[in-house]
C-alpha cells in the first residue's frame, strides 16, 4: 500500500510537470512568434503564384527571401490567374506577382489603350479602391506573343504577325497552339483576330499547358504559337518570335502586389518587397527561366542563387 501512494504521488508529480511543461513550451512558442513578429508581424503570410515557371521562380523567390527577414511564410502556388485574384480579394493570399495588363483588362475590364506607365497608374488606382497595394514595378515585362520555329520563320521570311496571318489565309490548315487561359481571356484570342483581321476554327487550334506549347514548336508539331517574351525556351529552342506590329499586347510589368492590412501589420514589407523588384529585369529572368526549363534546375535552386548573386540573402 505504501508503495502504491507513492506510486501514485510520482504519477501525479509526473502529470503535473507535464502540464508545466508543455505551458512553458506554448510560453516559448510565443515568445518565438513575437521576437519573430517584432520585424514581421504576428500572422503568417500567404504567398500566391500562378502555375508557369516564371511565376513558379518568383513566389519561391520571395518566399525565401521574405523568410529570412524573419517572416513566417507559406507558398501557394500553381493558381490560375482568376483564382489567384479570387484569393488576395478572399484575404486568402497576402502576396502575389501579377502583371499590370492582367489587371487592367481581365480584372478590372479596362478597353482603353494606355502605354506602360498609365497602365500601371490605372491599376494602382482601381486595385487601390479594394485594399489591393501594387508596390514598385519591376522591369520585366512579360507580355504575349507569337512564335515560329526558328528555322520555318527565316525560311518564309516571317517576321510579324500580319505576315503570320497572311500565311495563314495561304494555308487555312496550320495549327496554332495556346494555354487555356488565352482562349478565353478577354485580352485573348477573339479580340486579336478582330485586329489581325483573322479566323481561326476549332480545327486550326490546340489548347496545351503553356509549357507543351514552347517543345510543340520546338519539335515543329505546329506552325505557331503563344509564348511569354520573357521565356528563356524562346532562345534556347531558337524560336523566331514575332513582332507585335499592330500593337495589340499591352505591357505586362510583373509588380508585388500586397494587401493593405497585411501592409498596416508589417510596416517593413513594402521598402523590403520593392527592393526585391528592383532587382527583377527582363535579361535575368530569361536566363532563370532558362535554368529552369531547359537545363532542369529546380525552383528553389535557381531562386536561391538569385537571391545571393544578387545580395538580398547571406
Amino acid at each position: 500500500m505504501q508503495q502504491s501512494n507513492s506510486q501514485m504521488r510520482t504519477g501525479a508529480l509526473s502529470r503535473l510537470c507535464s502540464r508545466w511543461m508543455r505551458r512553458l513550451g506554448m510560453a516559448c512558442v510565443g515568445l518565438g512568434v513575437m521576437a519573430a513578429s517584432a520585424t514581421a508581424g504576428a500572422a503568417t503570410l500567404t504567398i500566391g503564384g500562378k502555375n508557369f515557371t516564371e511565376q513558379l521562380i518568383l513566389s519561391e523567390m520571395t518566399a525565401q527571401y521574405l523568410r529570412s527577414k524573419g517572416y513566417d511564410v507559406e507558398l501557394k502556388n500553381g493558381l490560375g490567374s482568376v483564382v489567384m485574384r479570387q484569393g488576395m480579394e478572399s484575404h486568402q493570399l497576402d502576396i502575389v506577382w501579377e502583371y499590370t495588363g492582367t489587371s487592367l483588362i481581365v480584372y478590372n475590364k479596362v478597353t482603353e489603350k494606355l502605354d506602360p506607365q498609365q497602365t500601371y497608374e490605372r491599376v494602382k488606382a482601381l486595385d487601390g479602391k479594394i485594399g489591393l497595394v501594387w508596390l514598385n514595378p519591376s522591369t520585366l515585362n512579360n507580355t504575349y506573343a507569337f512564335a515560329m520555329p526558328g528555322k520555318i520563320a527565316r525560311e518564309e521570311g516571317v517576321e510579324t504577325v500580319s505576315q503570320l496571318v497572311e500565311k495563314f489565309r495561304a494555308d487555312p490548315k496550320m495549327q496554332f497552339a495556346f494555354d487555356m487561359e488565352f482562349v478565353g481571356r478577354s485580352d485573348g484570342l477573339e479580340p486579336m483576330e478582330k485586329l489581325y483581321g483573322f479566323h481561326l476554327e476549332r480545327r486550326n487550334i490546340k489548347q496545351m499547358d503553356p509549357g507543351l506549347v514552347y517543345t510543340a514548336l520546338k519539335n515543329e508539331q505546329i506552325d505557331a504559337g503563344l509564348v511569354y517574351t520573357s521565356d528563356g525556351r524562346n532562345k534556347g529552342f531558337d524560336l523566331k518570335v514575332l513582332a507585335d506590329d499592330k500593337g495589340f499586347f499591352p505591357a505586362y510589368a510583373a509588380t508585388p502586389v500586397v494587401r493593405q492590412e497585411v501592409l498596416d501589420a508589417n510596416p517593413k514589407l513594402a521598402d523590403e518587397l520593392n527592393a526585391l523588384s528592383a532587382k527583377i529585369n527582363d535579361e535575368n529572368m530569361r536566363d532563370m527561366n532558362a535554368k529552369v526549363d531547359i537545363d532542369h534546375q529546380a525552383v528553389s535552386r535557381v531562386a536561391s542563387d538569385f537571391l545571393k548573386q544578387e545580395g538580398l540573402v547571406q
